[in-house]
């Protein structure tokens, strides 16, 4: 029986926090040339950013040094860390950071994430 609490959030709530990465990343790294979304859960937000930011969204095997990489949430920190080896050069951003179980830092995040919850994206 599942008993972790969740937090359900709706296509509002994404968009919301889509526009606050927008905003940071056009002041925090203005060289962003180009988007890679992480399968399933960065597709989606990276989509997003693609259109928003006017910038190309490209495969995982085309990232090359201004690609934001993008992801849904930053829980363990493993997917990014896992990443950082073969690209330690691009930019990592997600929409939800968990400071508390993450061993990796992304440069950009729409919010930190606090709660143990677990996030039900729509």
């Amino acid at each position: 029986m599942d008993t972790k609490s969740k937090t359900y959030l709706s296509w509002d709530d994404i968009n919301k926090l889509v526009d606050q990465l927008t905003n940071k990343i056009t002041t925090q790294h203005p060289q962003i040339d180009s988007i890679a979304g992480l399968p399933r859960g960065g597709l989606i937000p990276a989509v997003m950013l693609s259109h928003r930011l006017a910038l190309p969204l490209v495969e995982v095997e085309n990232i090359s040094k201004n690609t934001l990489i993008v992801d849904d949430i930053c829980d363990s920190g493993q997917t990014f860390l896992k990443l950082y080896d073969e690209f330690p050069f691009s930019i990592y951003s997600c929409l939800h950071f968990k400071p508390e179980t993450s061993v990796f830092l992304p440069d950009v995040y729409a919010i930190e994430f606090t709660s143990d919850d677990w996030i039900v994206y729509p």
